[in-house]
């Protein structure tokens, strides 16, 4: 019974199209009577019979004018340095005994996200962003923010100017934390 009712409903559907076509009024009666276009007023009469209207033909002869906005949406993820790419970032400096040590120089206040090479957790709410021009930038997010909740990386949403900024760009977590950046500074070895 219930295939029967799904085979006949969109039939259904058809048959305003199908009387149309034929040219039969929807009551059945014959010929379907289009209302002549004249001005009622200029004629000095009112219209005796209303004009049958089917919805279906009255929609495709609207002339209905409709907008489409298309908007794109880019996210882009940085993930952590592999150690190996760690360590080939450095195979060209010469070997110490002692690793160096780097301390926060100046203020940055953009860097472009085609620039970051990879990221690492620091400590309290603090990343290390390793770039492509092989220097280094100290992000610090919002108090409440925790770094380690960016172990695996990070995802940022790329604006028009395809750059990471202080007080306007949040950093995602893929566990799902949302943080601002507050300062960025680059970190500059410290020599002896």
């Amino acid at each position: 019974m219930h295939s029967l009712f799904a085979l006949a409903a969109p039939l259904t559907l058809l048959l305003p199209l199908v009387a149309e076509a034929a040219g039969v009024a929807s009551d059945g009666s014959g010929p379907a009577v289009s209302a002549p276009q004249c001005d009622v007023a200029a004629a000095g009469q009112e219209p005796t019979e209303p004009v049958a209207v089917n919805p279906l033909s009255a929609l495709r002869q609207s002339s209905i004018v409709r907008q489409v906005r298309i908007e794109q949406r880019v996210v882009v993820r940085i993930a952590p340095q592999s150690a190996s790419s760690r360590r080939n970032l450095l195979a060209d400096l010469p070997q110490r005994a002692v690793a160096p040590q780097f301390e926060e120089g100046g203020k940055e206040k953009c860097v472009a996200l085609d620039g970051i090479a990879g990221v690492q957790t620091g400590s309290g709410n603090r990343l290390v962003l390793f770039l492509r021009d092989r220097r280094m930038i100290s992000v610090n997010l919002e108090k409440s923010c925790r770094a380690r909740d960016f172990y695996s990386g990070f995802y940022v949403e790329k604006n028009k100017d395809g750059r990471l900024c202080v007080d306007r760009d949040k950093l995602q977590s893929r566990t799902g934390a949302r943080c601002e950046v507050e300062t960025m500074r680059e970190l500059v070895e410290v020599r002896d």
